[in-house]
């Protein structure tokens, strides 16, 4: 007797860590009604592509992404973003099948039976409790809101995802547990304001494990903290009780490390781009986080060429980055995006000049890293193994998330088990990375 294989899905993930847990929500929902999953536009019966639409750049690769796959398969569901502007997709692209905004899982599906029915008798059992993930086993984005409050001139987030809407704590918590329970070594605790979570419930009181726990970010980093897992958090906006969060970070129950964007150090183009402007405060704020957690590493990432940005706006970025001395920092030139109010400010910067301010920028900042990278030197640390060649191992330490900041180098680790934890001795710094040898 012939057997009838599934439905088969394509998936296209592209844009941030957020859009990444989507894509994974749906893949997840996806398995659990029958449907298979495959690599290849050939092998599939349709495709979804899970947009980006936050800058022109992610626009143009969004809409690109689609057309592959309509020109490789012909059968395309849109969702994400850059969903939620259907005529621009539509403009490109009339022959997609259904187009969604970001996070309507209900939506996807909806689609998804519409044009590829699922199967009569679906296997729920080949579902892990986790979840689908698209990251590897050892570590796993953990997203704990939707949306955002705030509403800077340079962002149209809110207009794609609405306000913010945080995810009930026993739910996350649940989530995170599956996770470490099948094997995750490291959670990265993502939204578009992480340190709000729960303003939008009041900080209303949910439960996990039976007990009481209010939904605010301290209590939920506390409860995160007792699992057998790194806790990164990521994209925490510094509002006062962030303060409270550093000496988990202290007490090890938190990887020391603190992603958060500060976008410039200017007052006046702070004060444009609607978000906080008190630069002495932060220098002030970040000097005390290193008295309780000398090991604390900061990232952030900051904007050059906003409109009316001047000469004396950029040095004084330079100078506060010059006594900050952040670990990480990324620097984006000024991209005017669709929908954004940043776009009708007076006196646009010559791309000419952001590109230079950001050269400089980065140039300063390659010397500031390469010196608080030194003082891991003759330091034995923990690290979390990504990969293996033959002569080393490819490694994270605390102060390294995935993807977006250095790795540790390990001589003679080709051995050592992918997605584990191992000790090494700190041997060189260089810009970027750490190199060391393993500790017997």
């Amino acid at each position: 007797m012939s057997q009838i294989s599934n439905p088969r899905i394509g998936f296209v993930s592209l844009g941030c860590p957020k859009a990444l847990v989507d894509s994974e929500q749906i893949l997840t929902r996806l398995r659990a009604e029958g449907y298979g999953l495959v690599p290849s536009y050939h092998d599939a019966d349709l495709v979804i592509v899970n947009t980006c639409g936050f800058i022109d750049e992610a626009v143009t690769e969004s809409l690109e992404a689609i057309g592959e796959a309509l020109n490789e398969n012909g059968k395309v569901i849109v969702t994400g973003c850059l969903g939620s502007r259907p005529d621009t997709i539509r403009a490109a692209h009339r022959e997609v099948l259904a187009i969604t905004g970001p996070h309507a899982y209900e939506s996807v599906m909806a689609a998804v039976h519409q044009h590829l029915p699922p199967p009569a008798d679906p296997f729920i059992s080949l579902l892990p409790p986790q979840g689908l993930k698209l990251t590897p086993r050892h570590y796993a984005y953990l997203k704990i809101a939707e949306g955002c409050n705030h509403r800077c001139s340079f962002c149209i987030i809110p207009q794609l995802r609405g306000d913010l809407q945080s995810y009930p704590i026993g739910e996350v918590l649940e989530q995170a547990s599956a996770l470490v329970a099948a094997g995750t070594r490291e959670l990265l605790v993502v939204s578009q304001d992480t340190s709000a979570y729960g303003v939008d419930r009041r900080y209303r009181t949910g439960f996990w494990g039976g007990r009481p726990i209010r939904s605010h970010i301290t209590e939920l980093a506390q409860a995160l903290g007792e699992l057998d897992a790194w806790v990164r958090l990521h994209y925490v906006y510094p509002y006062p009780h962030v303060d409270q969060l550093i000496p988990l970070m202290a007490e090890g129950k938190l990887l020391p490390y603190l992603d958060v964007p500060l976008q410039h150090a200017s007052p006046r183009l702070l004060k444009a781009m609607r978000r906080p402007a008190n630069s002495e405060n932060t220098l002030a704020r970040i000097r005390r986080w290193r008295e309780i957690c000398p090991d604390l590493t900061l990232r952030s990432t900051f904007i050059v060429g906003f409109p009316g940005e001047t000469e004396d706006d950029f040095d004084e970025l330079l100078d506060f980055l010059a006594e900050a001395e952040l670990d990480r920092v990324g620097c984006f030139t000024y991209s005017p995006v669709r929908g954004a109010s940043a776009n009708a400010l007076a006196d646009p910067v010559p791309p000419e000049v952001a590109g230079d301010r950001q050269s400089r920028l980065m140039d300063l900042q390659a010397r500031i890293s390469a010196g608080r990278l030194r003082r891991w030197v003759g330091r034995t640390i923990p690290v979390l193994v990504d990969e293996v060649t033959e002569d080393h191992a490819i490694a994270r330490g605390p102060a390294d998330a995935p993807e977006i900041d250095g790795i540790v180098m390990v001589a003679g680790g080709s051995e050592l088990p992918v997605g584990e934890f191992a000790e090494v001795r700190i041997t060189d710094a260089d810009e970027h990375d750490l190199y060391g040898e393993l500790v017997s």
